[in-house]
């Protein structure tokens, strides 16, 4: 990952907004959920989630699908993925310094973290 793209996907995550979308959509899983129930959940007006969810989706974090008339959002795991190994390569030399971070070291053990604790 370049550092501008890196820079990009952390301008997008710096917004309380976009962070609480985007972390919801992390905690539904690869099924995602409608725009409407995101708004309801996180007591948005639709307007200001749509800004919100068009940038989000511009970075490529998040993608919609349409389905019928609603657009069902869900996370690009494989950019959160790579925005983790970027931020966490070579971190201390190579020493276990992050206890989280390696608790997940990779992609399946993240995965299986996400869905432990949205059960």
């Amino acid at each position: 990952m370049e550092l501008l793209t890196a820079a990009d996907l952390l301008a997008a995550l710096g917004h309380e907004s976009r962070l609480s979308i985007f972390r919801l959509l992390v905690e539904a899983g690869p099924e995602g959920l409608v725009a409407s129930a995101i708004g309801e959940t996180l007591g948005m007006a639709p307007a200001t989630l749509s800004f919100h969810l068009a940038h989000l989706s511009r970075v490529g974090l998040i993608s919609g699908q349409r389905e019928s008339r609603f657009i069902r959002y869900s996370t690009n795991y494989s950019a959160m993925d790579e925005l983790i190994a970027f931020l966490t390569s070579n971190c201390c030399h190579g020493q276990p310094c992050l206890p989280k971070t390696s608790a997940c070291d990779t992609t399946a053990k993240r995965r299986a973290g996400i869905t432990k604790s949205s059960s």
